[in-house]
């Protein structure tokens, strides 16, 4: 039938640019991203805790696989209507199943300003007004729709909760009347003292949803836009914004004592969307938190992803339910909750039987894939030798080492008996080793799979060229050398600050914390570092680091063996105290820092320190950048990125790209 007139038309042409949107629409994205979503598993295992907490509301989506159309499904029988009426042509003449006259209407649409543009809140009110002006022929429609419906599976489900017990309030928009006759079956095989019936309430029965509310006599079901036998449905969008007083009431006063779980709505009705908001101005709304089932987080309408919005800053415990179709939530549930045998034997028995479908497996090998990630770099070239010194009498590697540190002279050397093997700027070391008659005599070759005082002057070497222009300093133990992050010291030079600032972002961001400070309570100076470790794996050398947050401890603190530069001390466990040992009066502390970093914190911590150490990019690592003829420099070049293992088994992978 013919609308009344040009009047019930609203104009939504400017709806349909993008510029003119409104401004829910354009900040959607970013209100999803801020909303926790969860499983269906793990939502059932959350409402199996106190099912009676939480109130269901069905929308016409719950309906879908009994059946009953769906809003999305009516919006296209309406627009098909209307196309067929604008363009004089008979409903027959077209297929709304296929895809080409799909595009045609929708395109038709897009062109007028009959109807709101897609996803509009108003868009099923206005083409139900549309195709049909008068309420009669609603209801009519409504009925037809209806009759061809059967209860499914979440039905079942829904109704044996009922049944038992565990749910006291269901509301619904659809019409039908599946769930109060899934309770009622449910019932009907229990024993009559164990039945539990529930009142079912529409807008023009609205009384006794108020008794049930008063009383808190539930199970409670509420048809908030009518049931199939009303007299009064409500559909358009004049009926939708007045909503029934007594049923709105019933709603919010529900909001105060409930959580409540919402399946198959798309939040299009602006009277139900407003009775939800006004719940979230009392003390305690939806006690129990609020759950929005929906296919995907990207779906939701504008109205809803607001309302969760503001629920979620009003204190209420949100989330999102990512989860295909009611049937698929319920089967999750009925997995959870204790239903009694002889509820769970017929839910069960109603069960859609498993359906196997052959899948064709992808069967193009794909290339070998790293699986692992390492926390290592690869060394891709070291020194293969260093300046010869000769000494008047032999000496050990410590001995020389503190003669260049009382001359404040910078090089690296390792001592084989009359020998030195040296890195350094030439004239400098001769003059702090005069004492000890020093000569210079070539160079001698690296050899650090055989020697092990050539590994330990490259691992020395290394350790100062990762530092070298870097807001880092040098350990070096006996146990095993680390790098520490430079804490900021009184005096320093503000641009200097600045650029060392810079430089650490990354690694701050990274760790999400300070890189430097004092260990609360017991104020002893901490800073982030890494351990390192060069070392031969399959023929390759490899610059390990671990993460860990170095505390300087007073030595008064320190029991004998905590001793850092004792010989016999054992390398500690980076993420606690020294094993085997105990003592650690930082431990706690420590392990409490990096309890909550999981692996994401961990690949972050990492690939900031790999730029760090890397000069984020720069593969040559000069230990002292020495001028050409001054001197014989330590000259690495360390890969930009992490180390990745390959599978360590017989398993044949598959190229999923192709």
């Amino acid at each position: 039938m013919p609308p009344t007139g040009p009047a019930k038309i609203t104009d939504f042409t400017g709806l349909n640019h993008p510029q003119k949107m409104p401004a829910q629409y354009l900040s959607r994205n970013n209100i999803i991203s801020s909303i926790p979503t969860m499983s269906a598993a793990q939502f059932a295992t959350a409402f199996a805790l106190r099912p009676n907490l939480v109130a269901w509301f069905l929308g016409a989506g719950a309906s879908a696989a009994s059946g009953i159309p769906t809003a999305y499904a009516m919006i296209r029988d309406f627009k098909a209507q209307i196309f067929c009426r604008e363009n004089g042509l008979s409903k027959r003449e077209i297929d709304t199943a296929d895809p080409v006259w799909i595009e045609r209407i929708d395109s038709f649409f897009q062109r007028t300003s009959i109807l709101p543009p897609n996803g509009h809140p108003a868009e099923y009110a206005v083409a139900f007004e549309a195709v049909y002006p008068q309420s009669r022929h609603r209801r009519q429609y409504i009925d037809d729709a209806i009759s061809k419906g059967t209860p499914c599976f979440g039905h079942k489900v829904l109704g044996s909760l009922i049944a038992n017990g565990k749910v006291n309030c269901v509301f619904t928009t659809n019409f039908d009347p599946l769930i109060e006759e899934s309770a009622l079956s449910a019932n009907g095989i229990l024993p009559a003292t164990d039945q539990i019936r529930p009142t079912v309430a529409a807008i023009d029965s609205s009384d006794r949803a108020m008794r049930c509310l008063n009383e808190s006599d539930w199970p409670l079901v509420a048809k908030l836009h009518g049931d199939y036998q009303s007299v009064a449905i409500k559909n358009t969008g004049s009926e939708l914004e007045q909503q029934d007083i007594r049923m709105r009431h019933v709603l919010v006063e529900a909001g105060k004592r409930f959580g409540m779980v919402f399946v198959g709505y798309s939040g299009r009705d602006a009277s139900i969307m407003e009775a939800l908001n006004s719940i979230l101005a009392d003390q305690s709304p939806f006690p129990s938190g609020l759950y929005w089932v929906t296919s995907s987080a990207s779906r939701l309408l504008p109205g809803a992803t607001e309302f969760l919005e503001k629920a979620k800053l009003a204190g209420v415990d949100v989330a999102i339910v990512e989860c295909a179709t009611f049937d698929e939530l319920s089967a999750e549930v009925v997995k959870t909750v204790d239903l009694p045998a002889i509820l769970f034997d017929r839910v069960m028995l109603g069960r859609a039987t498993p359906r196997l479908m052959p899948v064709k497996l992808p069967t193009a090998e794909a290339r070998s894939f790293p699986v692992l990630r390492y926390s290592a770099l690869l060394i891709e070239a070291m020194p293969r030798s260093a300046r010869r010194m000769t000494l008047a009498a032999p000496t050990t590697s410590g001995a020389v080492r503190e003669l260049l540190k009382e001359k404040n002279c910078k090089g690296t050397i390792a001592a084989n008996g009359r020998e030195l093997a040296v890195f350094g700027r030439d004239q400098d070391i001769l003059d702090a080793l005069a004492s000890l008659g020093a000569k210079l005599g070539g160079e001698v070759p690296l050899d650090p799979d055989a020697d092990s005082w050539a590994l330990g002057l490259l691992y020395d070497a290394l350790v100062k060229g990762l530092v070298r222009r870097r807001p880092l300093i040098p350990r070096y133990r006996r146990s095993g050398h680390s790098i520490v992050v430079a804490a900021p010291s009184d005096g320093e030079d503000p641009e200097r600050a600045r650029q060392n600032g810079l430089v650490l972002k990354r690694l701050r961001d990274a760790y999400g914390s300070a890189l430097t400070g004092t260990v609360p309570k017991l104020g002893f100076p901490y800073q982030e570092g890494v351990f390192l470790k060069l070392d031969q794996v399959a023929g390759r050398w490899w610059c390990g680091f671990e993460p860990f947050t170095f505390v300087q401890v007073p030595r008064q603190n320190l029991r004998p063996s905590d001793d850092p530069d004792d010989p016999s001390a054992v390398d500690p466990d980076p993420m606690g105290a020294p094993p085997d040992r105990g003592g650690d009066p930082v431990g706690d502390w420590r392990r409490e820092r990096w309890a909550q970093r999981y692996n994401r914190n961990w690949a972050g911590i990492i690939d900031a320190w790999a730029q760090l150490l890397t000069n984020a990019g720069d593969k040559n690592k000069r230990a002292f950048g020495l001028e050409d003829g001054t001197g014989v420099d330590a000259v690495f070049e360390v890969a930009t990125v992490t180390g990745w293992s390959r599978p360590g088994h017989h398993h044949v992978y598959f190229d999923r790209t192709k």
